[in-house]
């Protein structure tokens, strides 16, 4: 069965991580290439620059957060629908940079995978 695992880009690679995804816009700061182990790097599947900003980690504003995303991702269906058609077809793993493990854009994106394009 086929799913989405999230694991922070400063994590180690893990053999069960199958395809990794960076879903973030912005290079893993400190992250050479060889030590992300980096299959794709969708930047149109991210927030915006000024959400993101705006949204800042602030886990008071994740729910407006992903109100806002989920209205992004709206627009891009046919880049966010290659993520859950590669999720149909196999493990992958959206890597993303963010410290806190709930509140990033990485868990928004795969909430709004599992909802939209259930199993």
């Amino acid at each position: 069965m086929a799913m989405i695992k999230l694991r922070r880009a400063y994590e180690a690679k893990a053999c069960g991580d199958g395809l990794r995804i960076l879903v973030d816009r912005l290079w893993p700061r400190g992250l050479t290439k060889d030590k992300a182990g980096i299959d794709e790097w969708p930047k149109e599947v991210s927030p915006s620059t000024a959400l993101r900003q705006w949204f800042s980690h602030d886990p008071a504003r994740w729910r407006e957060f992903k109100k806002r995303y989920f209205q992004e991702l709206e627009a891009r269906e046919e880049a966010v629908s290659r993520l859950a058609e590669k999720a149909r077809q196999g493990t992958v793993t959206f890597v993303y940079g963010a410290k806190d493990s709930l509140h990033n854009n990485a868990a928004a994106l795969k909430e709004y995978i599992e909802k939209r394009w259930p199993k």
